[in-house]
């Protein structure tokens, strides 16, 4: 069975039972003041990637997870690919974290950090890849939707306003670029090479 599709069925589900019981949404949901008190709670830098505020956000994260997931899959073998969603949702929480530790009215929650991952990851693979962005029927190469995605998300997480955790976007983009790159037995080379011939694809 496809990856992909494993991790959004067990999103999914997890997301649909903490709709329904606030006990089991606020016990996994990214709490910074109740982490920094107690170490027990780390679990919900993970936790956290597998519920999501509401239907259109569980949809919007598991559609790109399942049009970006899929087709790096061919690249990845499931422990690669799971340590590259699962950690990367780990990671993109960590500064969330550590900038709320002590703000006991901060909340995160959501699978974007890993799903960022995994879309980064199929940036650096498929640099001249068309990507739609969001659902507006323009279709852009998938390298410029990096950098204005980057840029768009560092300069919201700047600002510091909205509901929209943009860090766990941001360093989540960037965790995956990395993991891509120490993939890579080439160490970006093959990156570069696409980059300078759009007809080449690495996928």
């Amino acid at each position: 069975m496809s990856y992909t599709i494993i991790f959004i069925a067990i999103t999914a589900l997890i997301s649909f039972a903490a709709f329904n019981n606030e006990t089991i949404y606020n016990k996994l949901i990214l709490w910074p003041r109740a982490m920094h008190n107690n170490p027990a709670e780390y679990y919900r830098l993970l936790s956290s990637g597998f519920i999501h505020a509401d239907w259109n956000h569980l949809i919007f994260n598991m559609f790109t997870l399942w049009f970006c997931g899929s087709a790096v899959e061919g690249t990845l073998t499931l422990i690669s690919f799971s340590t590259l969603y699962l950690t990367g949702i780990v990671v993109a929480s960590l500064p969330s974290f550590l900038k709320n530790r002590n703000n006991n009215y901060y909340r995160s929650l959501g699978a974007s950090g890993g799903v960022s991952s995994i879309l980064f990851f199929f940036i650096y693979c498929e640099p001249w890849s068309s990507l739609r962005i969001m659902f507006i029927p323009i279709n852009i190469p998938s390298i410029v939707f990096g950098g204005l995605y980057l840029a768009y998300e560092a300069y919201m997480a700047k600002r510091g306003t909205g509901n929209v955790n943009h860090d766990a976007h941001f360093f989540g983009a960037l965790y995956g670029l990395s993991f891509a790159l120490l993939l890579d037995p080439s160490h970006g080379q093959n990156f570069i090479y696409a980059l300078m011939h759009p007809q080449i694809h690495l996928l």
